[in-house]
C-alpha cells in the first residue's frame, strides 16, 4: 500500500492551483472517507501495537514504525461511529498534522483522486455542529457516483490532545497590547476547532473577529466591503488564512488579493497544519507576509504584534 504514496513529492505542485489529491479509505462500513494526500506521510499494514495505559480512549496504542514510536488513533471510534472489532481495521495512515506525527487505524485504503477545491463542498447545515467532516465531494467508482466524507482531522486531534491557548505573561504585558484593544482580524478556516482556536488566544489581547470557512467566501467579504467603499485596511488589521479549503483554499484566496488592487496591501499570514519548507516556498511565490504552522498561540500573537507595529508606523508622519 505504500507504493500508493511514492510519487506524493511530485504531487505537490497541485497545492496552489485550487487542486488538491485525495486518499480515500473506508472504516467499518461502506462509506467512503477521505484526507488530504499531503498530509500523509506513509500507508502500511497494523503492526503489532503496545498499549499506553492512561492514553485516550481512542488511542489503542503505539507503533514502532522504522524505528520511531508513533501513536495509534482509531479513527473510526474519533468521529463516532460503532467499534465493532479491530481486526476490521487492517491498515495505518501515518498523517502529520501540526508539527505531529499520528497513525489513523483504517480499515480498506481504496486509491488516491484528483480533485479541485471547486468540486469540495462543505456539509450541509443539517449534519449539525457535532460531526467531524470539513467537507464532502463526489467520486466516480464502479461506474457510479459515491459521496466522500473528508474529515476534520483537527478536530479528531483536538479531543484528544489538550492544546494549551494560554499566552505567555511576557507577550500579555508588552506595550504593543494596549494598541489592539478594539481591532478586528478575518480568520479563514474550514475548520471551526482551528477557528475557535485562533478566536480564543485573539481574545486575550483584545481582538475580535470576523470569521470565514473558505476562501471564497473570505474574498466576497473582501469584496463586499470595497463595493461598499470601504478600505479593507480600516475594517480589519490583517486576515489568517488555512492552505486547504473547499471553493477556494488559501494560495488562490491570496492571489486573489494580491491581484485586486482594492485590496492589495491586505496582511496575509498563511495558518496551517502542512508544514515544512515547500508552504514556505508558496508562501513566497503567492504573496503571503508570513507563513507559521498550527497551532501556537504565542507565535500567532507575535505576528499580531509585529503587524500592529508596522501600522503605527505606517501612520507616523
Amino acid at each position: 500500500m505504500a507504493t500508493i504514496l511514492d510519487s506524493v513529492n511530485q504531487r505537490t505542485q497541485l497545492v496552489g492551483e485550487n487542486r488538491l489529491e485525495l486518499l480515500i479509505f473506508r472504516l467499518n462500513s461502506q462509506q467512503l472517507f477521505a484526507i488530504n494526500v499531503f498530509k500523509v506521510r506513509e500507508v502500511v499494514k497494523v503492526p503489532h501495537l503496545n498499549s499506553l495505559p492512561g492514553s485516550h480512549i481512542n488511542v489503542k496504542g503505539v507503533a514502532s514504525i522504522r524505528g520511531v514510536s508513533i501513536p495509534v488513533i482509531d479513527l473510526r471510534t474519533s468521529i463516532g461511529m460503532k467499534e465493532t472489532g479491530i481486526n476490521e481495521l487492517s491498515n495505518l495512515i501515518v498523517t502529520e498534522y501540526n508539527g505531529s506525527v499520528q497513525a489513523f487505524l483504517v480499515g480498506q485504503v481504496m486509491n488516491i483522486v484528483n480533485m479541485t477545491w471547486k468540486d469540495i463542498q462543505p456539509p450541509p447545515d443539517q449534519v449539525g455542529k457535532n460531526n467531524y467532516l470539513t467537507a464532502i465531494c463526489e467520486i466516480h467508482r464502479d461506474n457510479q457516483k459515491q459521496l466522500v466524507g473528508i474529515i476534520d482531522v483537527e478536530k479528531v486531534l483536538a479531543n484528544i490532545i489538550d492544546y494549551n491557548i494560554k499566552i505567555s505573561d511576557e507577550l500579555l504585558n508588552r506595550d504593543i497590547s494596549q494598541h489592539l484593544q478594539g481591532h478586528k482580524i478575518l480568520i479563514v478556516d474550514d475548520s471551526p476547532t482551528a477557528r475557535n482556536q485562533i478566536k480564543s488566544t485573539l481574545a486575550q489581547i483584545g481582538i475580535e473577529v470576523f470569521e470565514a470557512n473558505n476562501g471564497q467566501q473570505a474574498y466576497n467579504l473582501l469584496d463586499q466591503w470595497c463595493n461598499e467603499g470601504k478600505t479593507v485596511t480600516d475594517e480589519i488589521l490583517m486576515m489568517f488564512t488555512d492552505a486547504e479549503m473547499p471553493e477556494m483554499d488559501g494560495y488562490r484566496l491570496t492571489h486573489k488579493i494580491r491581484h485586486d488592487p482594492r485590496m492589495s496591501n491586505l496582511y496575509i499570514t498563511l495558518n496551517t497544519s502542512l508544514s515544512g519548507s515547500f508552504n514556505e516556498a508558496m508562501t513566497v511565490k503567492v504573496g503571503c507576509n508570513k507563513f507559521i504552522s498550527k497551532f501556537q498561540p504565542d507565535l500567532i500573537v507575535e505576528v499580531v504584534h509585529n503587524r500592529m507595529m508596522e501600522k503605527l508606523a505606517e501612520q507616523t508622519p
